[in-house]
């Protein structure tokens, strides 16, 4: 399992890239990695088998499939556990009685929630584009997934010569152990990845979460690569991040909610100094960041976008022999750039990072052509 790690690492030393053919590891690459967030988020509705397969032909290394519980106990692919964003449910009658309200990391929430579906229901819903402005002709066509049809999908890859990895996030574990028990959603992981032959640091497999302990108790039982999500809550005006929440929002925005809810002071911020990292070394295998974590900018008064220079961030995280995966790149979100997100790819690619999340897979592969050119 991961143990502490001290001494600057390269770039290509840290980045292996591992077939799936008999898990045999292959040669380091320094080529960044390109992660599907969510499938091809741009195209089609987001976490469907038709966009990850999409995400695929783009030529993505990773496809991210995020995690949560159906009430009995299956792990399928969504957002976060509450659907009416991102499928039909408040369109199904038959479901309207399922609609209730909950607390999601501090923040009471009223939605229907997967974890009151059974995954037969499950499979009644279709999905639909989750993000405003994007298309909408492919909505109420494609089934919610179970992380094992995602995992069936990247089997197909294995033995071809573009093998593609799945990058799985658990979303929420306190608030699904809180219902099924101790640790039963990261075994519920372990399961399936032991099932798929996949519980190995040579498999294409990384394993993500916003909590810590989660993932301390998943480097106790595997051995695929782990990844410490850390967030912030907003970026003030002069380019610090804010860290406090605002009373009845979600706390994970600011801090990991499993330290809080265990009265824990430390935010997410603590993972950008020294000690955090050398601590996240402990049992991660590399920190996953929102971009102004490595590049930051500040407002004026008249509303205006100032880049600031890089942080210590990458530097600091390879130190400790962590890979960094900032996220999310979108073309509807590129202050860093003035619009123009090839320019904002590059940005962040010079900066050192390792791999990142993007919705639109084809721009960031084109992106990193052209990067690698220059």
């Amino acid at each position: 399992m991961k143990q502490l790690v001290s001494g600057f690492l390269t770039l290509g030393t840290i980045l292996l890239f591992f077939s799936c053919n008999e898990n045999e590891i292959s040669e380091p690459s320094k080529k960044p990695l390109i992660i599907a967030h969510r499938g091809a988020q741009s195209i089609l509705p987001e976490h469907t088998i038709e966009g990850y397969q999409k995400a695929i032909e783009m030529k993505a290394d990773y496809i991210e499939p995020d995690l949560v519980l159906t009430k009995d106990g299956h792990l399928i692919v969504r957002h976060e556990p509450m659907l009416s964003g991102t499928t039909n449910v408040s369109e199904l009658s038959e479901f309207a009685s399922l609609k209730t309200t909950k607390n999601i990391d501090g923040k009471m929430v009223t939605d229907w929630f997967a974890i009151d579906f059974t995954l037969a229901q499950i499979k009644k819903l279709r999905a639909k584009q989750a993000y405003k402005g994007r298309p909408t002709n492919f909505d109420s066509q494609f089934e919610i997934p179970t992380f094992k049809e995602v995992m069936e999908l990247a089997k197909k890859y294995a033995k071809t010569s573009t093998p593609i990895g799945i990058y799985p996030e658990i979303k929420h574990p306190y608030f699904h152990n809180t219902v099924f028990g101790a640790h039963f959603m990261e075994d519920q992981l372990v399961k399936a990845l032991n099932e798929y032959h996949l519980n190995t640091k040579k498999a294409r497999v990384f394993v993500q979460c916003f909590e810590v302990e989660p993932l301390q108790y998943l480097n106790s039982k595997i051995d695929v690569k782990l990844i410490q999500l850390i967030s912030t809550y907003d970026i003030k005006s002069d380019g610090s991040l804010q860290y406090d929440v605002p009373e009845g929002d979600f706390i994970s925005y600011g801090a990991p909610y499993d330290f809080y809810i265990n009265g824990d002071q430390r935010t997410y911020e603590y993972f950008t100094t020294k000690e955090g990292m050398e601590f996240t070394a402990t049992y991660a295998d590399g920190i996953g960041p929102w971009k102004p974590f490595i590049i930051s900018y500040k407002t004026d008064k008249t509303g205006n976008k100032l880049l600031l220079p890089p942080t210590n961030f990458v530097k600091l995280a390879h130190d400790n022999g962590l890979q960094v995966h900032p996220y999310t790149f979108r073309n509807e979100n590129t202050q860093w750039s003035k619009g123009n997100p090839e320019a904002e790819y590059h940005l962040f690619f010079d900066a050192g990072i390792d791999g990142l999340f993007t919705d639109y897979t084809n721009e960031a592969v084109n992106a990193l052509q052209t990067w690698n050119k220059k």
